[in-house]
């Protein structure tokens, strides 16, 4: 049986983990886009730095970012199944996209947890 200072200190260390993964989730949160074509779209993500580095926060910056460099290199999401069985969004290639005149960048929302890009 635990004893009241085995579970305090239990809790405690299960608390300081939350809040680690937390500040690690915040870190490197994700940000997701649909990239939409004639043929299909896709859904790719980026990191706050690398959208910073794009001159932005948004899709507009993408778009622009996509439409002056005529070509970006960015990772594309899926949705799989993580190590707990749960399903989440994760990268799974990196890929260019080539600017085009029917191109549309939109805001990607998903209800699962996006694990961030190597």
């Amino acid at each position: 049986m635990l004893s009241r200072s085995d579970l305090i200190k239990g809790t405690a260390v299960a608390l300081l983990t939350l809040s680690i993964q937390g500040a690690w989730a915040q870190e490197t949160r994700m940000n997701l886009f649909k990239v939409v074509t004639i043929k299909d779209e896709i859904v790719v993500g980026l990191s706050a730095e690398e959208l910073q580095a794009l001159g932005g926060h948004d899709a507009s910056a993408v778009a622009h970012a996509l439409a002056q460099k005529g070509d970006l290199t960015v990772w594309q999401y899926n949705v799989h199944r993580g190590p707990n069985g749960e399903l989440q969004q994760a990268p799974t290639a990196k890929i260019g996209l080539l600017a085009n005149s029917s191109l549309r960048v939109e805001p990607y929302t998903t209800p699962y947890q996006i694990v961030p890009h190597p």
